[in-house]
């Protein structure tokens, strides 16, 4: 043996005798493993702690807005059945709107108990009224009683006006020049039993002040919470606080206090604040969070309550604002926590998850090779590199030759068939007579669309096509005989016995069309022109089965009804050139369809390569 050889020899020897074996060099590597564990329970409990960490700061939150807003409620819902029940007691007479004493006595009874409400009134049919004040002191003043002369009264009008309603309302904020304050009141109608219906006997009117409501700010928020009431169509301050600082500027014009003069560097901010996702800090569905910077320039979260969750009728959204890191803090310390034990883990892991790469990957590929082979996705599975260690090296080698064998295999017959033919336990399919469904498709002016695009572009937008239609037939149990080009044929009715193959394949194309339209959509959102096609669907006796050479064979149906079922794709271009989808079936698909499928008749059609014409008809999608 010469020298060169004898040194090729051994050259081609020398790294099949250094390869090593895994189980010594998984030995090796399993303290990394044990390391790679511990780094995934780490990220697992990071990523449970963010969770638990983040719906914790929206729960609390949750839970102040929640109380704040029963408790809102609670005072709303008192005023109104104390109207409601004060009007009951006047119309039925249990209380007689002509001894106004008496009247007035039920009057202090009701204001009493009722420490946000800043004055009653009841009024009979004429405009009389009495009205009992709450002093500032919480002391309740002698009752009033205004005439009907007194038309410069401030409530007057508004007595006036509610002769007319029959349901009970809010007002809304109101400014009263002589009380020189902003109030919103609810009005409840006095109705009896008439002749003619309900009789309008006079009114309950119950006031809550601009200040009453504030002290009930007050009184629930804290040194890091504010609280206010604010209407949310006008962003008008109805309650804060400290909001009696700038009672002076209510007006009959300017009932609410715009945000500028808010006593609140950061609420006068609130219109240019920015929206914040509230769900990804646990907020419930129905608030509106933003976020802004108050005069020191420290972030801010505002929290408002959405006015469907109010009381109906009141323009009035409850709100807070807080600091930010009220829910970001803990979410930044323990993102802190997490980035230190990644890097210690990362440091310990450097040369032991380099050894272990570079032996693990080789296995993976292999398991997603083998998924794919299992699936019979042969071109997904991409071949396997040699290795230094022998085990895998020889799963590499046996891997690819049982690749390279189902490849050559999957020559004769698609992938779809050789699913079927392994479920139904056969090896080949001999030709056999079947009545089948055949569809054919194309793509209209596909040849001057594809001219302006690139090789690359063209394939791309082929596969994609090809793809969605793919998806309608496999979904339908149609098998796809062959692509050509931007074209498909398909068919029903083999290798397995359909009772009524038109059904599957006729949904198939209607599938097509919605499809084509959605995708349509998307192309034209982004500036590409939408996509045309057309198909053709014929049912008929077939020969199925293996057709073609011992070397090569395929698996498809001959006869008279495959060309038909592509002149009557060809014939859409006739029948209708303009539309994104045209479906045109024959007759013997038509009568096969019931009532499970929308189509109508547009009458024989000579079509290319046929003696007889045929009576064509176009399926609705």
């Amino acid at each position: 043996m010469g020298i060169a050889s004898k040194f090729s020899t051994q050259a081609k020897h020398l790294p099949f005798n250094r390869r090593l074996h895994i189980t010594p060099t998984l030995t090796t590597v399993i303290g990394g493993f044990v390391f790679i564990t511990a780094a995934l329970v780490l990220i697992v409990q990071a990523a449970t702690s963010e969770k638990v960490v983040r719906n914790l700061g929206g729960s609390l939150i949750n839970s102040g807005m929640h109380s704040l807003e029963q408790a809102f409620s609670a005072q709303i819902e008192a005023v109104e059945e104390a109207s409601s029940f004060t009007a009951a007691a006047l119309s039925t007479g249990s209380i007689l709107l002509r001894r106004p004493q008496e009247v007035a006595d039920y009057m202090f009874g009701a204001l009493s108990a009722m420490e946000h409400v800043s004055f009653v009134i009841v009024a009979d049919r004429n405009g009389n009224f009495i009205q009992v004040d709450r002093g500032r002191a919480d002391g309740i003043l002698v009752p009033q009683f205004v005439p009907k002369t007194d038309e410069t009264h401030a409530l007057a009008g508004l007595i006036s006006s509610s002769r007319e309603k029959t349901a009970p309302f809010w007002s809304g904020p109101a400014f009263y020049p002589q009380r020189q304050h902003t109030y919103i009141a609810h009005v409840q109608p006095i109705l009896s039993d008439g002749p003619d219906g309900s009789d309008y006997e006079g009114l309950v009117l119950m006031a809550m002040s601009m200040e009453r409501l504030s002290e009930v700010t007050s009184d629930i928020s804290t040194g890091l919470v504010q609280v206010f009431m604010i209407n949310p169509q006008t962003y008008g301050l109805i309650a804060h606080p400290a909001l009696s600082e700038v009672f002076n500027l209510l007006s009959p014009t300017s009932p609410l206090i715009e945000l500028e003069n808010v006593p609140d560097t950061f609420l006068q901010t609130l219109k240019s604040t920015e929206t914040v996702d509230a769900s990804g800090y646990g907020i419930r569905p129905g608030h509106e969070m933003r976020a802004g910077y108050d005069a020191l320039g420290n972030k801010r979260f505002v929290v408002l309550q959405s006015p469907d969750l109010g009381p109906t009728g009141l323009p009035i959204s409850i709100g807070a604002h807080f600091p930010a890191e009220v829910l970001e803090q803990p979410l930044e310390q323990l993102s802190d926590a997490i980035l230190i034990g990644i890097a210690l883990l990362g440091l310990s892991l450097i040369g032991a998850g380099f050894l272990a790469h570079r032996i693990g990957q080789p296995i993976r590929r292999a398991a997603l090779g083998a998924r794919a082979v299992a699936d019979l996705e042969l071109d997904s599975a991409e071949h396997l590199p040699g290795s230094f260690v022998r085990e895998l090296d020889d799963l590499a080698n046996g891997f690819n030759s049982m690749v390279s064998g189902l490849t050559a295999f999957s020559r004769y017959v698609p992938k779809t068939l050789v699913r079927k033919l392994l479920r139904e336990g056969r090896a080949y399919a001999p030709p056999e007579e079947r009545e089948v469904a055949v569809m054919f498709t194309d793509i209209a002016g596909f040849t001057s669309a594809s001219e302006g695009m690139t090789a690359t572009e063209t394939a791309a937008f082929v596969n994609h096509h090809l793809s969605l239609l793919g998806a309608e037939i496999t979904k339908e149990g149609g098998t796809i005989d062959k692509y050509i080009g931007d074209s498909v044929m398909a068919f029903w009715g083999a290798p397995e016995r359909l009772e009524n193959p038109a059904e599957p394949a006729a949904r198939a194309a209607i599938g097509m069309a919605r499809a084509i339209r959605a995708d349509n959509t998307a192309r034209v959102a982004r500036g590409e022109a939408p996509v045309r096609i057309r198909i053709g669907l014929h049912m008929g006796p077939l020969v199925v089965g293996d057709i073609g050479a011992p070397e090569r064979v395929n698996y498809t149906v001959i006869g008279d009804t495959v060309n038909a079922a592509s002149r009557l794709e060809s014939l859409g271009k006739e029948i209708d050139g303009s539309s994104d989808v045209v479906i045109l079936v024959s007759s013997e698909i038509a009568k096969r369809l019931g009532n499970t499928v929308e189509y109508r008749s547009i009458g024989q059609h000579q079509v290319k390569g046929r003696v007889e014409p045929l009576e064509v008809v176009r399926l609705i999608d």
